[in-house]
């Protein structure tokens, strides 16, 4: 008998937003094939029903929830869970600490829960005294009600073991090697410079916008991303692009084939991102070969090894290090060699989805 697993906290399926919905893209359709009989709850409007790669074979619950930045994932990890509870798969994946205090729930109706802890979302900037206590305490919930827990990073890991003294599996995230793509028209190959990132302040966003300034002087900036709500980094990019004509501020893009041409094509790739573990959009970048400026975190570090480029979080070391790769076709070409091969090697999405089998089907076995 096929077990069957319910995925909680992600905005469903198939659907494009963020890291834990391009896990389930990848995994949902994986463990199907292995046989599982796969739920997957989201929310209303937040999935691409249209989507030719979509897998019939996946399950999609839509449950209510209220869309706020401050209230979306509480509510909508509450009805999920209370339907989960109801229908009692034989282990549920709940993506997201907030779910934490939704952990009993399901306990009590005897359904095992795999947590993806996701990052240390208490050291955010973004989130007020509120919301970090409301994260912190789901945490706490989540070390003591989850059945097993999963780390995107070795990071992440030693944290949980430090705080909470529990232990999990790490499981990161993978990337899609891409088919040679075309070049976004009015760019060329290795010609400009890219950042894609959620605008939020730990993701280095207000110094990025600072340096685009100084390194539009010499190259195309191209900027992919949005906060998802409006505010001031969103008008900040658009009026830096309406003054500039060698700055292109395109939001958010949901095409997969764009995005990935992007990337593939990019001099030089920008990566922010200060807290959160193993970040999808790293490792997405490194599997399409660009060549990498990251800031200088254990997280990135981590990811990337001693082969990448660093910098600090401020204007001037952004414009400095980007300029440098970009003047340097020859390391260009090195560091983008070796991005791939470290992204082939750790991060495939093969390795990824087989490990998340491994962890449900020793709950499910248990």
């Amino acid at each position: 008998m096929a077990s069957s697993v319910a995925i909680i906290g992600t905005r469903g399926y198939p659907s494009y937003y963020g890291g834990f919905e391009t896990a389930v893209r990848k995994l949902a359709p994986f463990l199907a094939g292995e046989g599982w009989d796969v739920t997957v709850y989201g929310r209303s409007g937040a999935t691409k029903t249209d989507d030719p790669e979509r897998d019939a074979r996946v399950r999609t619950e839509v449950t209510r929830g209220i869309e706020s930045k401050s209230l979306s994932t509480l509510s909508y990890g509450l009805t999920a869970s209370i339907h989960a509870a109801r229908t009692k798969p034989d282990v549920a994946l709940v993506m997201n600490v907030a779910n934490g205090f939704f952990l009993p729930l399901l306990k009590v109706r005897g359904v095992k829960t795999l947590v993806n802890v996701d990052g240390i979302e208490w050291d955010r900037a973004k989130w007020g005294r509120l919301a970090k206590f409301i994260f912190k305490t789901g945490a706490r919930m989540t070390a003591r009600f989850a059945d097993d827990l999963v780390f995107d990073s070795r990071e992440i890991e030693r944290r949980w073991n430090t705080e909470f003294r529990r232990e999990g599996v790490f499981i990161p995230y993978g990337g899609d090697v891409p088919p040679d793509l075309p070049v976004e028209p009015g760019l060329t190959h290795r010609g400009y410079v890219l950042a894609v990132a959620r605008f939020v302040p730990e993701n280095t966003i207000p110094e990025f916008l600072d340096a685009a300034e100084v390194i539009a002087q010499k190259y195309p900036v191209v900027i992919v991303g949005s906060s998802g709500y409006g505010g001031p980094l969103d008008e900040q990019a658009r009026l830096l692009a309406e003054r500039n004509p060698n700055v292109h501020a395109l939001g958010h893009i949901s095409d997969d084939a764009r995005l990935l041409a992007l990337w593939q094509h990019a001099g030089v790739y920008f990566h922010g991102h200060s807290v959160g573990g193993t970040n999808p959009t790293l490792v997405q970048a490194m599997a399409t070969g660009t060549p990498i400026v990251a800031r200088a975190t254990v997280y990135n570090r981590e990811v990337l090894g001693d082969g990448a480029h660093f910098c600090e979080p401020n204007a001037a070391s952004i414009a400095e290090a980007v300029c440098a790769l970009m003047s340097e076709p020859d390391e260009q070409q090195a560091a983008s060699a070796r991005a791939a091969h470290r992204a082939k090697e750790s991060y495939t999405w093969r390795g990824v989805n087989g490990a998340y089998r491994d962890a449900l089907r020793r709950l499910s076995a248990a």
